[in-house]
């Protein structure tokens, strides 16, 4: 008898349309940048947000170094970052020479501890950068409530958070700037891509010259002006129609893709929920108000010793689970900013127990209940 089938931590979810829309693509014969797909994709995602003025870029990370860009960020600038959180969350804004200030993290969330961050905010202070962990909601209001104390603005990385919602608006129109991605392990996918979304009117038109190499190309094909010209250094931060064909199917069907992955998040929930309580592992819950995007179900565990040889234990069963991130502050990078241990003990002591489980639209009820019994029988 075949074994099963080993159930990897992510998989692509095609649904069907994909195809179609590449020939489609093909023989229109937009190939670059700013096609119908594009368009169609942008108009989409303003839809789905409720507004704002969507960009797509080549990538999440080019969403945020557009958006360092646009704010003018520069050397002896400070940006709060957490300190739980991929590395392009920080170097977005370190490639502009502005120094990352690294921010501890709320216990229950993992996102960032919007009571520590007053104490990290000064004169130097150019954003806030909060990262919507796993698609569960910030504390936005009261993240943003202090950057405005401050004049700072509020760079939502909302990476993770397509399809989120808190307090009934939808994660990616809290900041003034924000960024999505499209990777692969993301709900909808083209294999790498992103978004800036523009929520601050007054930035659009600059943030259009940006993504074009710094030219007026935009208005030039609204019919506004005549021969674009450069209007300041920019770069090439739009994506081939070819990769918006992708997208637009993934969008098109993202009610259903996050639909699944919900049902998945919360089967986790209610079959792990006695056994985790019994040995001490933590499970993710929403707050009130908010509606997760479904992206990542993590365990914390009681101690890190358990979790290398849990890993292996479920690799044996066929279930790959993984670790998350590792703390910025602690990293090669960020300790040449003066990061040290002790700075932020709340991410230190996730970053050593976090677990994350298999989470996408191609598991199978049977797949969970195999994950499920992996878990408990190789605890």
């Amino acid at each position: 008898m075949e074994p099963p089938a080993p159930i990897p931590l992510n998989r692509v979810s095609l649904t069907g349309a994909e195809l179609g829309n590449l020939e489609t693509a093909l023989n229109g014969g937009h190939l670059g940048a700013d096609g119908p797909f594009t368009r169609r994709c942008e108009a989409l995602l303003e839809e789905m947000l409720g507004g704002g003025r969507v960009l797509l870029t080549t990538s999440g990370t080019h969403a945020l170094e557009l958006a360092a860009l646009l704010l003018d960020v520069a050397p002896g600038d400070e940006v709060v970052v957490p300190a739980f959180s991929f590395p392009s969350t920080a170097s977005a804004f370190a490639l502009r020479g502005a120094r990352p200030v690294f921010c501890d993290i709320r216990p229950d969330t993992l996102n960032l501890d919007e009571a520590r961050l007053e104490a990290l905010l000064g004169g130097r202070t150019r954003a806030v950068v909060p990262v919507h962990y796993a698609g569960i909601g910030c504390e936005m209001e009261a993240i943003t409530a202090a950057a405005d104390r401050r004049g700072t603005s509020v760079v939502e990385d909302a990476a993770l958070g397509l399809g989120g919602r808190r307090h009934g608006q939808a994660l990616g129109r809290l900041g003034r700037l924000s960024a999505l991605s499209f990777h692969a392990t993301k709900a909808a996918g083209c294999g790498v891509g992103g978004a800036l979304v523009v929520n601050d009117p007054g930035l659009v038109e600059r943030a259009e010259v940006l993504r074009d190499r710094g030219t007026d190309r935009a208005r030039m094909l609204r019919g506004e002006v005549g021969p674009y010209t450069w209007q300041e250094p920019g770069s090439s931060w739009a994506p081939s129609d070819l990769l918006a064909a992708v997208l637009c199917a993934q969008l098109e069907a993202l009610s259903a893709l996050l639909g699944r992955r919900r049902r998945i998040w919360e089967r986790y929930q209610e079959a792990l929920a006695t056994w985790a309580e019994e040995r001490g592992v933590r499970l993710p819950a929403a707050p009130p108000g908010c509606i997760p995007a479904w992206t990542v179900f993590w365990l914390l565990l009681p101690d890190p010793g358990r979790r290398a040889g849990l890993i292996d234990r479920l690799a044996a069963r066929g279930v790959e689970a993984a670790v998350h991130y590792q703390p910025l502050h602690l990293s090669p990078a960020g300790r040449r900013l003066g990061g040290r241990p002790g700075d932020c003990p709340v991410t230190e002591g996730v970053c050593e127990r976090l677990l994350r489980l298999p989470l996408h639209a191609e598991l199978g009820d049977e797949d969970v209940e195999r994950i499920v019994a992996a878990l408990v029988e190789g605890w």
